[in-house]
């Protein structure tokens, strides 16, 4: 039976910045913690400094010469980026869901159909409404787009209408966004008389 082979320490960070050892150049201009130029050291010394202040050291432009380098706690900042990251989805309005129907949908079915909506839209998540055609239905179209206007115009309180109605092979489509709370979509307020 074979014995097995030492596994190697694997970098783990999915954004490729090299940090601490893993930084193998010969010299690097050097950051401190607070922002200050140190100036350009030699990788060993620079790991040396950043283990003296319990930092570490983090390689933030790879591309100059020699590359850049600052003192920091890498897993603070990649807490920070894992944030930001997070507030600009969060930003962009969530999570698309898709709705589906056909033309021929029942009143009950219509009503569900819409209060779902209502929920994903309240929820803060995009919806794309999509009528599918089969058969028949290709040669009436106009009774999908129908549809999906009156499907707008039920929504209109609750979201706003992004693009318009489009066509996609044997579908037709509408994308809702969530609507902005207290934004700058409000309507000005009537002017009192003086």
């Amino acid at each position: 039976m074979r014995k097995p082979k030492p596994m190697a320490p694997v970098q783990k960070n999915e954004d490729r910045t090299r940090v601490n050892q893993h930084i193998r150049v010969p010299e690097v201009r050097l950051v401190g913690a607070d922002g200050e130029q140190i100036g350009i050291v030699n990788t060993r010394e620079a790991l040396r400094m950043a283990e003296e202040q319990g930092y570490d050291l983090v390689e933030v432009a790879p591309n100059a010469v020699p590359p850049v380098c600052r003192l920091m706690d890498y897993g603070k900042f990649r807490y920070e980026q894992q944030k930001k990251t997070r507030a600009i989805t969060k930003n962009r309005g969530g999570e698309q869901k898709e709705i589906q129907m056909r033309p021929n949908i029942d009143l009950n079915d219509y009503q569900t159909k819409l209060r779902h909506a209502k929920e994903f839209l309240a929820g803060g998540d995009r919806v794309k409404l999509t009528v599918r055609f089969r058969g028949r239905e290709l040669a009436h179209r106009d009774i999908g787009r129908d549809l999906l206007e009156r499907f707008a115009k039920d929504l209109a309180g609750d979201g706003r209408i992004e693009g318009g109605v489009f066509e996609e092979g044997r579908n037709t489509s509408l994308n809702v966004v969530p609507a902005r709370s207290g934004g700058g979509g409000a309507a000005p307020a009537p002017a009192s008389p003086a």
